[in-house]
């Protein structure tokens, strides 16, 4: 017996778009892959896997920074509305 007879050549992801369970090859993880069934694309994700593909990274990370930027905004636009402290002394 190969000591490489326990190590997996695929996985199964779910495709995002029709739901149909995909065999995915190991050499495809954190690329974009199609459905062979529907033609959704996606980036192949094992959920076994800590590391998330890079391009998942990414999209966190922007998202994180448009969320702190809004604030960043808000608290501006919050500090130049109110009136200064010396606006009641006439």
């Amino acid at each position: 017996m190969s000591k490489f007879h326990d190590i997996p050549v695929s996985f199964h992801q779910g495709c995002p778009v029709c739901g149909r369970l995909l065999a995915i090859r190991v050499t495809l993880l954190g690329r974009r892959v199609y459905c062979q069934h529907c033609g959704g694309r996606f980036i192949a994700a094992d959920s076994s896997t800590a590391v998330p593909p890079p391009e998942r990274a990414q999209e966190r990370r922007v998202a994180d920074l448009i969320e702190r930027a809004q604030l960043a905004l808000q608290q501006a636009a919050d500090e130049t509305s109110s009136e200064p402290p010396w606006a009641d002394f006439h």
